[in-house]
């Protein structure tokens, strides 16, 4: 008998997935009776896959809100997948050393498929910080580690990323064209770092730099945020020149033979 495309399928492996893919839109999970009405599959099958998936460690259930939610072993192995084994490896001692330095929390991303990715951080010193979990989505149009490696990337990359942004208004701090877009992302190269002045969040300011690999290529960014009235201009002036001199280590750490000038560039 012929054998087709059909043949080879494995179809509870296509919902488990089907599953996962679902549940990494939904920060807070879903229960068992959203996920099967969400996804159409039958209440036994769902079961089956949602159970199976806490067992192997993909998946989280919280016995008080019978929720399921996305554990970290899926970042793990998207992680791992960088080709970047050592990457976080390097980068969590430097982030703590910066969190020591600026005494604000500290942070780490890298780009996915179509917006960036924050990896881990290192909580400030501050009765009040931010707290983000990993996994979490960050803009590429409006945030400091966005523009940071947005500006380094090759142009046929870069365009691709271009052509999937939306430019999403959050206020008049944000920049909403291409054009305005551009010119930020030349300040980034001109300066070696980039900033988030109040353009998602009202009174928030984050400034960034990216991480460089062994090519040169922009793997990552590290970045602080913190409220207005602590980042002040000086504040502001000081953290960059930090942030940058522990991004160069970190690539020089990683194989990168250059280095970016530290110095503060109004």
């Amino acid at each position: 008998m012929e054998k087709t495309e059909e043949n080879y399928k494995v179809p509870n492996l296509e919902k488990g997935i089907t599953v996962l893919e679902y549940l990494s839109h939904q920060p807070l999970g879903d229960t068992l009776q959203e996920i099967k009405t969400a996804l159409d599959i039958s209440q036994t099958t769902a079961y089956r896959i949602l159970n199976t998936l806490v067992r192997l460690g993909y998946l989280l259930y919280d016995e008080d809100s019978k929720r399921y939610r996305l554990s970290r072993k899926l970042l793990t192995l998207g992680f791992r997948s960088l080709n970047e084994h050592n990457l976080l490896e390097t980068v969590l001692p430097r982030l703590r050393e910066l969190r020591d330095r600026v005494k604000e929390t500290a942070c780490f991303g890298v780009l996915g498929s179509e917006k960036g990715i924050f990896i881990e951080q290192a909580q400030g010193h501050h009765t009040f910080r931010f707290v983000l979990s990993p996994g979490k989505p960050f803009e590429l149009h409006c945030s400091a580690p966005g523009k940071a490696i947005m500006a380094y990337l090759p142009e046929t990359v870069r365009s691709r990323y271009l052509s999937l942004m939306d430019f999403t208004p959050y206020n008049s701090n944000t920049i909403t064209t291409v054009g305005a877009y551009q010119e930020e992302l030349e300040k980034v190269r001109k300066y070696g770092y980039a900033l988030d002045m109040e353009e998602e969040l009202s009174g928030v300011i984050c400034v960034g730099a990216p991480v460089f690999n062994y090519t040169g290529y922009p793997c990552g960014a590290i970045w602080i945020s913190g409220p207005k009235d602590r980042l002040t201009k000086d504040v502001i002036k000081t953290s960059a020149v930090q942030i940058k001199t522990i991004t160069n280590l970190i690539s020089s750490e990683l194989g990168y033979g250059k280095k970016q000038s530290t110095s503060y560039i109004p």
